[in-house]
């Protein structure tokens, strides 16, 4: 517990200061977003606010996770460093795109076929990483950080399916919620504050887990708890994850909430993304993460449903712009309101999901 408290807190101690730093060194280098001329017409003046602000938020938060770990003097779990390693990974897809409209002063960085790839391979080996049944892949319980099913809340590994499925699930689930955190990602604060939310659900529901874990300390594994407790591997530490995660979207949004100084860029959104779809892959909790993460889930269909009313109709639009965010904007609402309400349909979701998963486990004990 105690590492959990570190992390979250010297997360966000870095954060606030690295995003400081952050801005000034971006801003002396000319290291600027580049607004779309196509956008609204509001977002104009932001052209050349500093971007890449998503090194700050992964760098702050793996850091503030190894120090919180080496403080308290536990080992990091092979659960955390597999996380760690796709959330390092994809935010390197996301800054070879931020770097390249950067350098070459256009709004396409990686063409999308190699940022596709990019996101492929990470999330490809990631997936058989998790479901790899080899020591000290799988513990001693047999436990691998992945369970070997798709889930709603838990894990108890009835319906195991083929490990090159489960593969592709989660290849295109880290694919999908990725993108769907990039697409939030276009008005000050809306993905941060939204991200912030949800790693902060997961780092209670981790918690829960641990203490409600088949075999632990806590619950004994007999035939009047197994169908409560929760088969999952590592879940404190995950939790030390999530913590440091939210601590560091927390800090970043001192700086990034509306007038931005500073913007994460596809750094910080191809992260956040893909540790969610990470966390809901190793909590088992994959089909419950289209709950709490609902506000992405919306996004990503308002731009679904635009381009294939679009083709359908040969010209015509559902929304005046997609993502949904945009379309408010361009009926006149004011950005910071925009921001505010859909965090309030986020908080909405995030409550509603782990009502969820908490009332799952009274009526399943």
């Amino acid at each position: 517990m105690r590492a959990i408290l570190l992390a979250g807190g010297l997360s966000l101690v870095f954060t606030i200061i690295g995003t400081r730093v952050a801005i000034r060194v971006f801003a002396a280098r000319g290291y600027g977003q580049l607004i779309r001329d196509d956008g609204p017409t509001s977002h104009h003046t932001k052209r050349g606010t500093p971007t890449m602000g998503g090194l700050v938020i992964v760098l702050g938060s793996v850091l503030a996770y190894f120090l919180a770990k080496l403080i308290t003097g536990v080992e990091p779990s092979m659960s955390a460093l597999l996380l760690l390693g796709l959330y390092v990974g994809l935010g390197t897809v996301g800054f070879l795109d931020d770097f390249i409209k950067i350098h070459k002063q256009r709004n396409l960085g990686l063409r999308s076929k190699a940022k596709f790839a990019g996101q492929t391979v990470i999330a490809v080996v990631f997936g058989w990483l998790v479901l790899w049944r080899v020591h000290p892949i799988e513990n001693a319980r047999g436990l691998t950080p992945a369970g070997h099913a798709i889930s709603f809340t838990r894990d108890i590994g009835k319906f195991t399916l083929p490990t090159a499925v489960l593969v592709l699930f989660i290849v295109l689930l880290i694919a999908g919620t990725s993108n769907a955190v990039n697409l939030t990602d276009g008005l000050d604060g809306l993905a941060a504050g939204a991200s912030m939310m949800v790693f902060g659900a997961y780092t209670l529901m981790c918690i829960w887990q641990n203490n409600q874990a088949c075999g632990g300390t806590r619950v004994t594994l007999d035939a009047s708890t197994t169908a409560s407790c929760y088969h999952v591997r590592d879940p404190l530490d995950l939790a030390v994850v999530a913590a440091a995660i939210t601590g560091a979207c927390f800090g970043f949004l001192w700086y990034n909430a509306s007038p931005a100084q500073i913007f994460m860029g596809d750094t910080g959104s191809l992260a956040l993304g893909g540790a969610v779809a990470g966390m809901a892959v190793m909590t088992r909790t994959e089909l419950l993460l289209a709950l709490l993460g609902g506000l992405f889930v919306v996004q990503t269909m308002s731009v679904i449903l635009q381009v294939g009313y679009f083709k359908v109709t040969k010209g015509k639009r559902l929304f005046r712009m997609a993502p949904l965010h945009h379309h408010f904007e361009l009926l006149g609402w004011e950005e910071i309101t925009v921001v505010i309400r859909f965090w309030l349909i986020g908080a909405v979701f995030v409550a509603a999901g782990l009502g969820i998963f908490y009332a799952e486990w009274v009526v399943g004990g």
